[in-house]
């Protein structure tokens, strides 16, 4: 408890990759973990619900980021899911007594420390418990700015949220020691290969495919809804709140991968990797500039064009694909 350092980050699951393998000795930060965990991605996934609205994800599945990150850098990891609430307690408890600072999947909705304004149902929250005084546990959630606390029953109720995504209770910890010596050239290529891949695959609503997949569902509007504007709206409102709300979003997902690109230039000596962060960082700022534009129609500042926003969206993916482009020359 005494020796925990606490870090406020952008993004849950990279910043508890990060924070897990800093106090295990290897101090890597928050852009490096989702890079090397390949999180960046796309995915438009109507049959998945959030709020009743289409799953729209800028970033890999949950859990994925850490396992990817730890098995590049050859760094054990051990994770759990769990049917009985008791038992998920005992191995958490067991876990802390042990000084293991444990990462879990947590529902937004069930954390009493989440402003109710900011609570929703989003079952692939991560977040660390370093320690447990009486009933409550001491919880190092990345996106706050100092540490929290919470109740026993309120994080269990927490772990075993029901929905898409459900936690099931999970639990992860680093079991060993990571190496001193790390071969940044080797793993930052394997990882760049992966996300480029990912981003050019071939399904219709994946990647830069997801992308198009997307702006051409918003040019279908007016001709599913007319004059009702009542469901474009909420949909429209949810593309930003996903892109932008939900952890750090489309843009911010942009950015902290520029941010990864900009970092292993440096490890690597590579002026393609630098040259590539640039173009990165301009692509997060044509996201942030989509839903700047969606927003300001969502409350009547400007007038719907749904054409615009589509031909919006087209010229990201247009800007995206030039990015890997680019970084398929290093790999």
């Amino acid at each position: 408890m005494q020796n925990f350092q606490h870090t406020h980050s952008a993004h849950c699951e990279s910043g508890v990759t990060s924070l897990l393998l800093t106090h295990k000795g290897l101090n890597i930060s928050e852009p490096m973990a989702f890079g090397l965990g390949s999180g960046l991605t796309f995915a438009y996934l109507p049959l998945v619900k959030i709020s009743g609205m289409p799953l729209i994800a800028y970033r890999t599945l949950p859990k994925s980021i850490i396992k990817k990150a730890t098995k590049r850098l050859e760094v054990k990891l051990e994770t759990q899911t769990f049917k009985n609430q008791q038992k998920a307690q005992d191995e958490l408890d067991k876990c802390l007594d042990e000084g293991k600072y444990v990462g879990l999947q947590t529902s937004v909705y069930y954390l009493p420390y989440f402003p109710e304004d900011m609570r929703f149902h989003f079952n692939a929250h991560n977040l660390i418990v370093y320690g447990k005084e009486g009933d409550e546990y001491l919880v190092s959630d990345p996106v706050f700015e100092t540490p929290v606390r919470i109740a026993k029953k309120d994080l269990l109720k927490a772990r075993f949220a029901k929905g898409a995504l459900a936690p099931k209770g999970l639990l992860y910890y680093i079991n060993s020691e990571p190496s001193s010596e790390i071969n940044y050239e080797k793993i930052i290529k394997s990882s760049i290969k992966s996300t480029v891949r990912d981003m050019n695959a071939p399904m219709f609503f994946v990647g830069l495919k997801g992308i198009n997949f997307l702006a051409k569902k918003i040019r279908q509007i007016p001709q599913k809804y007319k004059d009702d504007l009542r469901y474009p709206r909420l949909y429209l409102g949810h593309i930003v709140r996903m892109q932008e709300e939900i952890g750090t979003g489309g843009a911010g997902f942009r950015y902290m991968y520029a941010s990864f690109l900009q970092e292993s230039a440096q490890h690597t000596n590579t002026n393609l990797l630098k040259e590539s962060s640039e173009m990165m960082t301009q692509v997060g700022d044509e996201w942030r500039n989509f839903a700047h534009m969606t927003a300001m129609m969502c409350k009547d500042r400007k007038a719907f064009d749904f054409e615009q926003l589509a031909s919006k969206l087209e010229s990201v993916a247009r800007e995206e694909k030039a990015v890997y482009e680019n970084l398929k020359k290093m790999i």
